[in-house]
């Protein structure tokens, strides 16, 4: 059936590139036309383009002409013709899909074709990295392309933003620093993932649409497009700010958990990286933190620090999961090795390593915008992607992104030999082996790519190879910014190279080293040609990773343009994979029919590595799944917040009928609620002190007002008043005075009201995981109970302004007397500042009595229902 299927899929990839193979026809017959015309009539070309465009055009109609006029482009600036499969890539990506282009290909350049066709428009184009230097590079380097014809190229940086100029010299392009603004206004726009994310974010909470730097999102292509709308997917992006100083339990926690022993004081559940305490280790951290009963509802926020010191303490590990630099700790990409500094771990757990590591606990925040990878991306009206290994998540890019994945073929035939994997009884025993392997290797002049999974995996093979005198370079999060160099020379003759998942994202390794450092042209030939000679490039792997793909991706590092390479994987049965996702039993099994040091290859064992590498993939897959499940349900409230911040920001709105429609509604609620029954029951004193928080009442608006009217009658009058008084300050003020006023009153009272609904639906998400328990489904749950707090949401924002917009007035005018304080605006350049947000307070949660003799698993329930979700206990804790 599998075997039907994957045919089917086959055949489908194959007409797609027949269909294809007849654009490649067209462009080429275009070819010596188009490189008959000289610089200024080439260049001229684009202009050409958008006036065709802006009389009807589809883009479809011109892409053999735009095609044909980039490759010659590129052959004149960066000396790069585009092969016919580059031609191929370039439509599919043009087309919005995934284009899956081996290691070598020249994806950069196949990324000039539609980002030129697709600027032509006027809509922009986005060009996605995994990091700043691919970014900076790209631009600098591509950017020649469509600089030379007429389009212009901005740069973003973590910092900084550049548009691409090219040199008075004719020499290399120039970055000029300019807003940020600047380059999104550009034709291409080159970043990373997460510099796009964080300025949609950061747009959204502009008071001022001209502080606002990006456009609608037209057109984005993302490099490596696995890593980041798969592997980074899991990771929301979030903008927060700093909340209550942290809590000393964080230490006194620290102190205690590392006298518990394992086994009898806790077990760890690998695959879900959680720690359970036992009952003995329950009674004995009791005994350690001076409680009766950790689990008593009173004890809920110790409980919090308890959980998070054990997953620090137990599961996380230093420099595999974080590395600790100059004071801090700081987060390594579990995919590709790199740091991540910035990024911190919620609900407390980062603050329980920095217990754990013995540096400084910094405070916990609290989430002003959040948004999802995934939800970004899929704003774009259009969006393609490229990488070398997508067909192993082609479902997945389908369901989510509704992405379909070409496979295009190489330019040159593949002839590297994957060999099948080695496998051993114990991880020392692979350790020596693999030694033993690169040292051979080493004397053999062959260049060597080591690839292990963390940090602490490299620097152990480092230690031994240097017990061995074998010469090589490490590349991990620990040097990663000598990264391009250490790659540039990793093809040398004899080069051992031992790196992370990071190696080679977004770069090549040229057999024979880099030609820019060499000697002369002849001395790197000779290079070239030995490592060739002696087979090429030689991939080992010591580990399998968590998804075929990553292992696709560090094989893929060889046999780059029809070169020769090698790769095996090596692998225990210790290797965490199978101890997290198969409980190790085939290893305990195996290992009593094998020798220690003897390798084996079976093709049963390796079928039990590919399964076990699919449940990873499937437990990882529903992961992401979950978390956008989730976050569909803030999307869609994101949705309307935001559209109604862009309303509000828009200065040629009319918000006063919203105001005063705001203003009446609470009167007239107020009204309903306490004028009901019969006038001798009527609660009037509350109704006047309700009145007096929105309005400032005169003198005549009192018990008699109230009593010699209707309900209806106070209710109108009420209104009436209200309107009056409006028109009064708007007179007192001017009309554009008012109108910044109102602006500013909305503004502040959405986004103050945003950030606390942000962190109730934290704090939601987690709570609402105990109604499985009851049989009930969390997602439903949380979805409805969302819904509510939305409302509750809308509700509080016209409650807050309709409470506000008669306490405020400009800073140089007094407000009209009225209870409560007053708010001062200055006016005098017409710009609003938003004011901090404080965090939310909570009500402390109600008691819950728990029976003394039941289960402890039943009290830790009970423990954790009356304190909430983590992050709420969290916060009640002071942390």
């Amino acid at each position: 059936m599998i075997g039907k299927l994957l045919k089917v899929f086959g055949d489908s990839n194959e007409k797609q590139l027949g269909r294809y193979a007849a654009v490649v026809e067209r462009v080429g017959a275009l070819e010596a036309d188009v490189a008959a015309l000289d610089d200024a009539r080439l260049a001229a070309k684009t202009d050409e383009f958008r006036r065709r465009i802006a009389e009807g055009a589809p883009l479809d109609a011109l892409l053999p002409e735009a095609f044909a006029v980039v490759r010659e482009a590129a052959r004149r600036t960066v000396g790069m013709r585009h092969f016919d499969v580059q031609i191929i890539g370039g439509a599919v990506l043009h087309e919005g899909k995934v284009a899956e282009m081996r290691t070598g290909e020249g994806k950069t350049l196949v990324a000039t074709l539609p980002t030129y066709l697709n600027a032509l428009s006027g809509g922009g184009a986005h060009v996605v990295t995994v990091n700043d230097y691919l970014a900076r590079r790209d631009a600098l380097w591509m950017g020649k392309v469509h600089v030379f014809l007429g389009l212009s190229v901005g740069c973003l940086q973590h910092e900084t933003a550049y548009l691409v100029e090219p040199s008075p010299g004719g020499g290399q392009p120039e970055l000029r620093p300019v807003s940020r603004k600047e380059a999104y206004a550009a034709d291409v726009t080159y970043g990373t993932n997460n510099e796009f994310g964080f300025d949609y974010l950061r747009d959204n909470m502009a008071t001022a649409l001209d502080l606002k730097v990006q456009r609608p999102l037209n057109y984005g292509i993302v490099d490596e497009v696995d890593n980041i709308l798969i592997d980074e997917a899991r990771t929301p992006l979030i903008i927060s700010g700093p909340a209550s100083e942290p809590n000393a339990l964080y230490g006194e926690v620290a102190r205690a958990i590392p006298r518990l022993a394992r086994e009898d004081d806790y077990s760890i559940e690998e695959k879900e990286r959680q720690v359970i305490l036992t009952d003995a280790g329950i009674t004995k951290i009791e005994r350690l933190l001076n409680v009766d009963n950790l689990y008593d509802p009173a004890n809920y926020i110790l409980t919090h620090f308890v959980e998070n010191g054990l997953r620090a303490q137990f599961v996380f590990q230093r420099d595999k999961d974080y590395v600790v630099r100059s004071g801090e700790v700081v987060i390594v990409d579990e995919f590709t090795g790199r740091l991540m500094p910035g990024r911190r771990y919620g609900e407390g757990l980062h603050q329980a390593i920095e217990a754990k590591e013995g540096v400084r606990i910094q405070r916990e925040n609290i989430t002003y915008a959040t948004v999802t990878l995934q939800n970004y991306f899929r704003m774009y009206a259009k969006l393609a992607g490229m990488t070398g290994t997508a067909m192993t998540e082609a479902e997945e890019f389908y369901k989510v992104y509704e992405l379909d994945v070409v496979a295009v073929p190489t330019n040159k035939p593949m002839v590297r030999n994957d060999a099948p994997d080695f496998m051993f009884k114990t991880h020392d025993a692979k350790l020596r082996a693999v030694i033993d392997r690169i040292a051979e290797l080493h004397e053999e002049g062959r260049p060597v790519l080591v690839g292990t999974a963390s940090v602490e995996r490299s620097e152990q093979l480092s230690a031994q190879l240097r017990r061995r005198g074998v010469k090589h370079e490490v590349l991990n999060a620990k040097n990663h910014e000598r990264e391009a160099h250490i790659i540039a020379e990793a093809g040398k003759p004899g080069a051992v190279t031992v790196s992370t998942n990071m190696a080679g994202r977004g770069t090549d390794i040229i057999l024979g080293g880099d030609p820019a450092t060499a000697g002369s042209p002849d001395e790197w030939q000779a290079a070239h040609d030995e490592v060739i000679a002696k087979g090429g490039l030689f991939v080992l792997g010591t580990e399998r990773h968590e998804s075929r793909r990553i292992d696709n991706q560090l094989r893929g590092r060889s046999g780059r343009q029809g070169d020769p390479g090698e790769t095996r994987f090596y692998s225990s049965f210790e290797d965490e994979l199978l101890s997290r996702f198969y409980n190790n039993t085939m290893g305990r099994l195996a290992a009593k029919g094998f020798d220690d040091d003897a390798p084996v290859e079976s093709g049963m064992l390796a079928r039990t590595f590919e399964m076990t590498q699919g449940k990873a993939e499937s437990h990882y897959f529903d992961i992401r799944k979950h978390l956008l499940q989730y976050d569909e349900v803030i999307n869609e409230q994101r949705k309307v917040v935001y559209g109604e911040r862009d309303k509000l920001l828009d200065e040629g709105a009319d918000l006063k009928a919203n105001v005063q429609e705001m203003v009446g509604q609470e009167l007239a609620a107020a009204v309903r609620r306490d004028l009901e029954g019969e006038p001798e029951e009527w609660d009037v004193e509350p109704l006047l002190a309700e009145m007096a928080t929105v309005l400032p009442l005169p003198p005549d608006v009192d018990s008699d007002f109230v009593l010699s009217r209707s309900p209806r009658e106070t209710e109108d009058a009420l209104i009436e008043l209200a309107e009056s008084l409006y028109e009064q300050r708007e007179r007192d003020y001017g009309p554009q005075t008012m109108r910044l006023i109102e602006r500013m009153v909305m503004l502040q009272t959405i986004d103050r009201l945003w950030v606390q609904h942000l962190t109730m639906m934290s704090n939601l998400r987690q709570s609402t995981g105990l109604y499985a328990y009851g049989q009930r489904d969390p997602l439903v749950m949380y979805k409805k109970q969302g819904h509510d707090a939305f409302e509750g949401l809308l509700e509080r924002i016209r409650h807050d302004v309709a409470r506000t917009i008669f306490r405020v007035a400009p800073a140089a005018q007094p407000a009209a007397a009225a209870s409560g304080a007053t708010t001062r605006v200055n006016t005098g350049r017409m710009e609003t500042v938003m004011s901090q947000v404080a965090a939310p307070r909570r009500a402390a949660p109600a008691p819950v009595s728990v029976d003394p003799d039941a289960p402890r698993w039943a009290r830790r329930q009970a423990a954790r229902a009356a304190g909430g979700s983590k992050k709420a206990r969290k916060r009640k804790g002071g942390s």
